[in-house]
């Protein structure tokens, strides 16, 4: 397959040999979240954005695997470098429990292994004063552990707060701060004293304008019923409402943590406005409460910075990174992760060689290629496109990098638009009530984004 030539070519989807293969699947599988019956054949050709399925379709794939290939498929970037080792079996040992090296130092290792990338991703984060990691398997547990590591140091607090429409993970602890769809939380279980605070969807908002209900009315309105100081200019936010200081229910001293996706992912892939960040930042740090921020899909170069918090006027305590990095790691600075053995722990997270390597070599690859500008370039490029010529209802476009998205008039027509896209070669994803997610890998090419928004532009103007 040539990457520069390729072109969807996809017959009715799903093919014969696809049902097969689904029916195969579902005979042993407990349900899960299917986007599509799509069936990669990974025996066949693919690169980059462009990937075979088991019946010999050509497609398009503007999803990367929700994020977790963020450079698509086969891409040399990447495997140019695997190809070099003689992988070894085990290709997992216990974790950060035990160690592991590849020849006599690790400046002379050709094979970067756990130890590198966890050296890389301090170095990424190294403007937050962040120096230490921890690996695990995956994006909730990295979540749990940021948890973990905050009421650590806040050992009186019994309260963590989160945002409506959140999404931090499927395990019982992540889902108590999971605030989207019903259908993740429904009937389980969940910790104690979560808070739940209004996420700003008005990526414009000022405190003066918002309706989102985070700045609810006006600060000198409500001043005399919520014991704050306010004056007409500047609303209090429900957050800071809800605080003891401010006349709240809430001792700031008892929050453990405040858990934020800085670009909302499941729950719509909703981008805030400056004011509510700052406000935000604002708060963690007058409390001293520690802010975590889950990079599961925003962080790994898909925004077109490094961290998707890097747009913004906020100082991080905690990041959680997973899919794209190819394992699960909570980094921070060295004094919040306990001293004390075994208070954290992961028999293989931290001991994935392959991941590992993946996930060195993606870091690397984002840096020697440059890709946070190419995904900013052309994260322009497919807004501009997608703009100019979505019909009356397509509702909003908004992006940063390669992270886009384009919300509709109603669900329905949504998913119509998923299914058409689909049926001419292209693969999307939806999110939250009404949107489409588009993530292309981090390594588009021009014409990769001209081609994917005009099957995806003319599959929205057919429905």
């Amino acid at each position: 397959m040539n990457r520069d030539t390729a072109t969807p070519d996809a017959a009715s989807l799903p093919g014969p040999n696809a049902e097969q293969w689904v029916a195969f699947h579902g005979e042993h599988a407990a349900p899960s979240e299917y986007s599509h019956e799509f069936v990669w054949d990974v025996t066949r050709e693919a690169d980059g954005p462009f990937v075979t399925d088991v019946d010999g379709n050509v497609l398009l794939d503007f999803t990367c695997h929700i994020g977790a290939a963020p450079l698509g498929y086969n891409n040399e970037k990447v495997l140019g470098k695997l190809d070099e080792f003689d992988l070894v079996e085990p290709m997992k040992i216990a974790g950060q429990d035990l160690y592991f090296g590849a020849g006599p130092t690790p400046s002379e290792s050709d094979v970067p292994g756990s130890s590198h990338l966890m050296a890389k991703l301090a170095d990424v984060s190294s403007h937050y004063g962040m120096d230490t990691v921890f690996l695990s398997n995956s994006g909730a547990e990295a979540v749990e552990n940021a948890m973990k590591i905050a009421h650590h140091n806040r050992p009186a607090a019994k309260y963590g707060v989160t945002f409506t429409g959140s999404f931090h993970g499927r395990t019982l602890g992540t889902l108590s701060v999971t605030k989207s769809k019903d259908v993740y939380t429904r009937h389980y279980p969940q910790i104690a004293g979560v808070e739940t605070v209004p996420f700003c969807a008005d990526r414009t908002c000022t405190p003066a304008s918002c309706d989102c209900g985070f700045f609810p009315g006006s600060g000198a309105a409500d001043a005399g019923t919520n014991g704050g100081e306010a004056s007409d200019a500047t609303p209090v936010s429900a957050f800071r409402r809800m605080l003891a200081p401010e006349g709240g229910h809430v001792d700031p001293a008892e929050i453990a943590f405040v858990i934020l996706e800085p670009i909302q992912g499941v729950g719509g892939y909703r981008f805030p406005s400056d004011a509510f960040m700052r406000e935000v930042g604002a708060i963690t740090s007058e409390y001293d409460i520690p802010l975590i921020v889950d990079e599961i899909q925003s962080g790994v170069g898909r925004t077109g910075e490094t961290w998707g918090i890097d747009h913004y006027p906020v100082e991080p305590d905690v990041i959680a990174s997973a899919k794209a990095l190819r394992v699960g790691a909570t980094i921070a600075r060295e004094e919040l992760f306990p001293s004390e053995k075994n208070r954290l722990g992961s028999t293989f997270g931290g001991g994935d060689l392959l991941a590992s390597m993946m996930g060195t070599f993606t870091l690397e690859a984002i840096e020697e290629h440059d890709l946070l500008a190419n995904a900013r370039e052309r994260g322009r490029q497919a807004i501009e496109i997608l703009r100019d010529d979505a019909p009356d209802h397509v509702v909003d476009v908004r992006g940063k990098g390669l992270m886009l998205a384009v919300e509709f008039d109603t669900p329905d027509r949504r998913d119509a638009v998923v299914a058409a896209s689909l049926d001419r070669g292209l693969l999307t994803l939806g999110c939250g009530k009404k949107t489409i997610r588009l993530l292309p890998p981090l390594d588009s090419t021009e014409r990769e984004i001209e081609l994917g928004t005009g099957i995806f532009l003319d599959a929205i103007h057919a429905v």
